[in-house]
């Protein structure tokens, strides 16, 4: 019965990431009953090299500076009295393979705020063990809770968990019906393909937009607007950009592009797109993506302010040369940007 129900959660998964474009797939998974076999090793391990302590019947581990309310110091219970093991041996478990057997140099647990002082203690516990040597980056991504639009945990009217496979299918609804109340060229299966691009952007940018350890609020109306912060947004500014040179009847050149860059407003894109390398820096350094959403709105705001502030296809000569380079810099960038946050960057919408 436990092996069916693994495999019933598995196939949710791999359903879910289908929907949402993520590349993991079951051979990706290994769940904590992996490590079961290793949890006695963990247990002598420690033993060996004398942290281990019994505290009302449990195998405990004390690392220093972490205190309970009361000022005792605070266990990390590997073993438990009545011989069993929880997460706390688990995670040393895993800690442990990663480095020795996977030889991980970089360790991300993506899991809630909440858990962040049992992740401490997990690692300061590994590092005393010496599984963890200083040379390995270990880190605890935590992040904040969704809410609903009533700022209270993200539920049905009925009070259940709201199963993220609905969403994705409610959120692709409302993205062709929008797309079938906006001018456009493409046919019945271009508009559901690009509906499904258009749903996947508004979930994955609210949810990356906003910085992860702050809650936020889940509101398919607010995500899915063309108009905003949002992924949408960002989508329209790209295509909006291709649709330039799906407009220019020729040929063009980036090779025989110069920069002069002598109106405010080109000096001012210019100065948004050299910026990226960056952001980009910023948000994989501090493990914060709403950083490089954060540039991406911003780049979209520039270009939208140069190109009311300089025609492009009405210009002439090396002018008309250099403002095509940076709307093609443009488009470029943010459909780079958009890739690395797992969103498509579609050339018509």
């Amino acid at each position: 019965m436990w092996r069916i129900l693994v495999d019933e959660s598995i196939a949710y998964f791999a359903e879910v990431y289908a929907k949402l474009d993520v590349t993991l797939t079951p051979g990706d998974v290994v769940g904590e009953s992996y490590y079961n076999d290793m949890l006695d090793d963990v247990v002598s391990d420690l033993a060996d090299k004398g942290l281990l302590t019994e505290s009302d019947g449990a195998l405990c581990v004390f690392p220093p500076g972490f205190e309970n309310r009361e000022g005792e110091p605070l266990p990390l219970i590997v073993k438990k009295s009545d011989e069993g093991y929880g997460y706390a041996a688990t995670d040393l478990a895993a800690v442990r393979d990663r480095v020795t057997n996977l030889q991980a140099d970089e360790l991300l647990y993506v899991v809630g705020a909440p858990q962040g002082q049992h992740f401490e203690m997990i690692y300061a516990v590994a590092r005393l063990a010496g599984w963890l040597p200083e040379s390995v980056r270990c880190e605890h991504v935590a992040f904040g809770n969704v809410l609903g639009t009533d700022r209270k945990m993200f539920k049905t009217r009925s009070g259940e968990t709201v199963k993220l496979v609905g969403l994705i299918d409610e959120a692709t609804e409302r993205a062709y019906q929008a797309l079938e109340e906006r001018k456009s060229d493409l046919d019945v299966g271009e508009r559901a393909h690009l509906a499904t691009q258009v749903a996947r952007a508004a979930i994955k940018y609210a949810d990356l937009s906003t910085e992860r350890q702050r809650d936020y609020i889940f509101d398919l109306d607010r995500m899915l607007a063309f108009e905003g912060d949002t992924g949408p947004y960002l989508q329209y500014a790209h295509a909006r950009v291709r649709s330039i040179f799906r407009r220019l009847g020729s040929p063009w050149d980036p090779a025989t592009a110069s920069f002069a860059l002598e109106h405010p407003a080109e000096r001012y894109l210019a100065l948004g797109i050299l910026a990226f390398p960056e952001a980009f820096e910023l948000s994989l350094l501090s493990l914060q993506p709403h950083r490089l959403c954060v540039y991406l709105f911003d780049l979209a705001q520039r270009f939208t302010s140069f190109y009311e502030a300089c025609p492009v296809l009405s210009s002439v000569g090396q002018t008309r040369n250099e403002r095509l380079a940076l709307c093609d810099l443009s488009a470029r960038t943010l459909s780079l940007g958009l890739s690395l946050l797992g969103i498509e960057a579609p050339e018509q919408m």
